[in-house]
């Protein structure tokens, strides 16, 4: 049973696996976009999105992990220089997954994983907001119908 198991094996061994996903996260900090299978896009998302949350912390005990993590002296500099600075006010949500289709050898369904604008991101945060009803008008939207309810149950009784 597969109970609270995280993760896919993509098909390898541990130390492969890692490995990859080292140098794809790696090589996704460093040119913003990659493009590779479904499966191994879901799977590096998360880790990209953990590099940026140590990024924007920037203390050094985050810049260790990060750089234990990824390859190269280079993409450790540029996540706690560029992109934490880029993504500063923004609560995750850094990376999109575009499908691209299928690769041609074998099928593989293939997709592109890039890094989101932070305006972008910041503008899917503030639509959310507005959905949950966490502006202004939606808190006062929500009083109003609470307003109503309360007194449409005082005039049936």
């Amino acid at each position: 049973m597969r109970h609270r198991v995280a993760g896919r094996k993509l098909g390898r061994t541990t130390s492969h696996r890692m490995a990859m996903l080292r140098n794809m996260a790696s090589s996704l900090l460093l040119h913003e976009r990659i493009r590779t299978t479904d499966a191994k896009a879901k799977e590096l998302r998360s880790l990209v999105e953990r590099m940026i949350t140590l990024g924007k912390r920037g203390d050094l005990h985050a810049r260790r992990r990060a750089a234990s993590f990824l390859r190269g002296a280079s993409v450790t500099r540029k996540l706690f220089s560029e992109l934490a600075d880029r993504y500063g006010k923004v609560q995750g949500g850094y990376t999109r997954i575009l499908k691209v289709g299928p690769r041609r050898g074998d099928g593989a369904m293939m997709s592109l994983v890039e890094l989101v604008p932070a305006t972008e991101a910041a503008g899917g945060q503030r639509k959310k907001a507005a959905r949950r009803g966490s502006t202004r008008k939606g808190q006062a939207k929500a009083s109003e119908k609470k307003g109503k309810k309360g007194s449409a149950a005082g005039a049936a009784t």
